[in-house]
């Protein structure tokens, strides 16, 4: 401790340098106001939680949003019947031979949709275990596997009726349809069209 006094001008002199040296020892040491006070590691850590869970978050919500916009390639598979608007039901017999038939009790009019992508679906004859299919040539045939020409756009037009068109295959850039005529006969999709009935399905509930 330092002792002012008048008679000791010496000693009074000396305790002014060593104070000056003490000031600018503690400024040698923290040059940087921040290196003086560091973050306590309670607050460090705590930073660092928060991080990890926001990185976590993000990450999550972008996972279960890829996961959520396939869902439709899991299988939407639906039994039905497809009644066209000409009173026929549509039929794949054990041949793969597509027409009409006016008995409702057909076995080969059992059919199976299921959702293979957005907006597409296959049908299955349950009986034959024939695909419906529409080839380059817009014929309309049962495939026994599953292929391009088996891939039908399904949509419901504004009388509620369906159509599918192949999703494919188009003729002068305009969709071929499946489609069956009064007589129950099926159309090449050549010469069908959208607001043409003979391609308007009705699906009923098996």
């Amino acid at each position: 401790m330092c002792i002012w006094t008048v008679t000791k001008g010496a000693a009074a002199w000396s305790c002014i340098r060593l104070s000056i040296l003490s000031v600018l020892l503690v400024l040698l040491l923290c040059p940087l106001p921040s290196t003086c006070h560091p973050i306590a590691p309670g607050v460090a850590t705590r930073s660092v939680a928060r991080l990890s869970r926001a990185a976590n978050a993000s990450s999550d919500t972008v996972v279960g949003r890829h996961v959520r916009s396939y869902n439709h390639l899991q299988g939407d598979v639906r039994k039905r019947k497809l009644y066209s608007y000409q009173k026929f039901f549509l039929r794949i017999d054990k041949n793969g031979k597509v027409n009409g038939t006016k008995n409702k009790d057909d076995l080969y009019s059992v059919l199976e949709i299921k959702s293979v992508d957005v907006g597409i679906v296959a049908i299955k004859g349950l009986s034959s275990n024939f695909y419906l299919a529409i080839s380059k040539k817009g014929e309309l045939y049962g495939a026994r596997d599953f292929g391009v020409d088996c891939r039908l756009t399904e949509r419901i037009e504004e009388n509620r009726y369906n159509t599918y068109a192949s999703a494919e295959w188009r003729n002068k850039k305009k969709p071929m349809f499946v489609g069956l005529s009064a007589n129950g006969k099926p159309m090449r999709g050549k010469k069908t069209r959208r607001k043409n009935t003979a391609t308007h399905f009705l699906p009923i509930v098996v």
